[in-house]
């Protein structure tokens, strides 16, 4: 940019290159740095030139990003000012109707293969964690109590809520072409979000129980009888059907255009909302409007119980009989730290202080890592006493 005042249009410039070096570069991410030369490239299209701008970003040892893999970004700019490279966006308004490509994790071109082999080993031992969990539950009678009966749903619910994620991970992290068709993205984020949303009622649930059993111990039995913990089970499926299928089609009636490219590694809500090419302002503020309707309620009502919970057993004479009291919650207090303390990150935080990246490490940590540390923390931790 210093040195276009330096060219002077009676000049023949049948061919010009420009490289940027990594200094430059790393400081950018992709979709910044091709718009940067696209703006370059109209500044000095009155020379009737040809631009080719070379770029290596970011270099291994080099610059910001030292892990990461040689990326070599060629883009041409003609007169018009138009855009075109190796791997070419699509114009603005051309309609995506086929597939995204989920970057994800694609700049960890090294840890391919350990990141597969981690993240395998996690997914078998989640699968085989709340399988077990399930079957002993079932197969034993004397856990056939109101709190067991949500935990039997829970780890249901974390099976189908990691499986909708982890195995297409696994499977981009083998391959190049990290594809996946609209449909399969749509029917992700189905799965997804309905898991996740009835999760956070299902925890709500599970807090009125522990609610019940230390404030109001004598009447337990009564009140969290069968059939009203299958009534709070199946509200809770039904509010997180209703509500994300009614959102997901929504966001997918939209029309995609543009870069088919998700800078994360499944179909999360926002970056697939990025890709619409009509002004989603309304959508961002409704998605907004469900997020703190339909997370942060049953978050206030887990928060209420524990207020209610901890008053309780501050008021027991005996010290062990506190710590009894406060084991039978604790596994569920861990639980719904981890899963909400992640969660409220993600969709809460201003826009302005997240990073593709830090959005996938956090992504990970909800998708990936809470769900094989329930079955472990329910295990080694919940003692029931009621």
């Amino acid at each position: 940019m210093e040195r276009l005042p330096r060219l002077k249009t009676s000049d023949h410039y049948p061919f010009l290159l420009l490289h940027v070096g990594t200094n430059d570069t790393a400081k950018n991410d992709f979709e910044q740095i091709t718009a940067d030369y696209v703006a370059l490239g109209r500044r000095i299209k009155e020379f009737e030139a040809q631009v080719v701008f070379s770029s290596i970003l970011p270099v291994e040892g080099k610059g910001l990003g030292r892990d990461r893999p040689i990326v070599e970004v060629n883009v041409e700019v003609n007169i018009e000012g138009e855009m075109t490279y190796s791997e070419r966006e699509p114009d603005e308004n051309q309609t995506i109707s086929e597939v995204f490509i989920l970057v994800g994790l694609s700049y960890l071109t090294r840890l391919q293969i350990l990141l597969f082999l981690v993240f395998l080993v996690i997914y078998l031992v989640t699968l085989v964690g709340n399988l077990l969990t399930i079957l002993l539950i079932k197969l034993n009678p004397s856990l056939h109590t109101p709190m067991y009966f949500f935990l039997l749903n829970l780890s249901f619910l974390e099976i189908c809520y990691t499986s909708s994620v982890v195995p297409q991970l696994l499977a981009h992290l083998l391959v190049e072409q990290k594809t996946l068709s609209i449909a399969g993205c749509a029917a992700q984020m189905y799965i997804f979000t309905i898991m996740g949303l009835t999760e956070c009622c299902l925890l709500a649930a599970m807090a009125y129980d522990r609610y019940i059993a230390i404030c109001n111990p004598l009447h337990y039995r009564t009140i969290m009888s069968g059939q009203v913990c299958a009534q709070l089970v199946g509200a809770s499926w039904t509010i997180g059907i209703l509500v994300e299928v009614a959102q997901t089609t929504w966001i997918f009636s939209l029309p995609f255009c543009g870069s088919n490219r998700i800078h994360h590694f499944f179909c999360d809500i926002p970056p697939v909302i990025k890709r619409a090419c009509t002004d989603t302002s309304k959508n961002q503020i409704v998605v907004l409007a469900l997020s703190v309707l339909f997370i942060m309620s049953p978050f206030l009502l887990i928060i209420l119980s524990y207020i209610c919970i901890i008053s309780t057993i501050l008021k027991l004479p005996s010290v062990e009989g506190r710590r009894k009291a406060f084991s039978t919650c604790s596994s569920h207090l861990m639980v719904v730290t981890l899963f909400y303390g992640t969660a409220l990150f993600t969709y809460l935080r201003p826009k302005s202080i997240s990073t593709p990246e830090g959005d996938q490490l956090i992504s990970l940590m909800y998708t990936v890592v809470t769900p094989v540390l329930n079955p472990i923390i329910y295990t080694l931790r919940n003692k029931e006493r009621n």
